[in-house]
């Protein structure tokens, strides 16, 4: 069982920063992969970016490749997530959530624990 916090949302103008948390509990959390997911209203949930238990290998959607980093810290059993050049659409609920079944999980399904969400307001 893993249960996830995020927090280091709020409200930031068009191109600043923000880095998100996600603290886990858990004792075999370093043994699980860890995504970033976001919905904005309206729309479905999609993928963000993964780190893997794996060498800590990391992947990214394309809208957010080069300006977002996914970095894990298994001793303190978190995940960060730093943000850059944010843009009024990335404005949306950021969700934290951990695989234990797909060493390089990207879509919903394959993620068995959730984060309650922290939300995420970039201004124009």
């Amino acid at each position: 069982q893993v249960q996830l916090v995020e927090s280091g949302g709020g409200l930031v103008q068009a191109g600043g920063s923000l880095r998100l948390s996600c603290a886990a509990s858990g004792r075999t959390f370093s043994r699980h992969t860890v995504g970033w997911f976001r919905q904005a209203p309206g729309k479905e949930r999609e993928f963000v970016a993964r780190i893997s238990w794996i060498l800590s290998n990391t992947y990214y959607a394309d809208s957010v490749k080069g300006r977002f980093t996914i970095s894990r810290d298994n001793a303190q059993s978190t995940v960060y997530l730093q943000m850059h050049s944010l843009k009024p659409e990335d404005t949306a609920v950021y969700y934290c959530a951990a695989s234990g079944r797909g060493a390089f999980a990207t879509q919903v399904g394959e993620y068995d624990y959730w984060g309650q969400g922290t939300q995420v307001t970039v201004s124009s």
